[in-house]
């Protein structure tokens, strides 16, 4: 099996265990993440959780990250992937979260 990051984006929505708790804060960003020192940006992509935290937004019903262009399962790219927080960053092709994801998402 392949894995092509960019025909995929599984990985840039919140989990199905994270849905079913409730729980919304997505992708932390940082103080000292890159994406941390456009103003603008952050006002647009973030939000603030209760404890001050910033996370990326989620959007639809997919609760997808607000900066994943295209469609899930054909072709994706990130608005920001220079940018992207560092737990984006971490994330790897064919590793179990991937493949976790993939099938949560009916990407196979």
């Amino acid at each position: 099996m392949t894995f092509d990051c960019r025909s995929c984006g599984a990985c840039c929505c919140n989990t199905d265990e994270n849905r079913t708790e409730k729980y919304v804060d997505y992708v932390e960003v940082t103080p000292r993440a890159a994406l941390s020192r456009h103003p603008a940006l952050l006002r647009r992509l973030t939000v603030l959780n209760g404890d001050g935290e910033r996370h990326m937004k989620l959007r639809g019903r997919e609760q997808r990250c607000i900066a994943l262009e295209g469609t899930l399962g054909i072709e994706v790219s990130c608005a920001i992937y220079q940018l992207r927080p560092a737990a984006c960053r971490r994330v790897q092709p064919g590793s179990r979260e991937c493949r976790r994801d993939r099938h949560e998402r009916l990407i196979e």
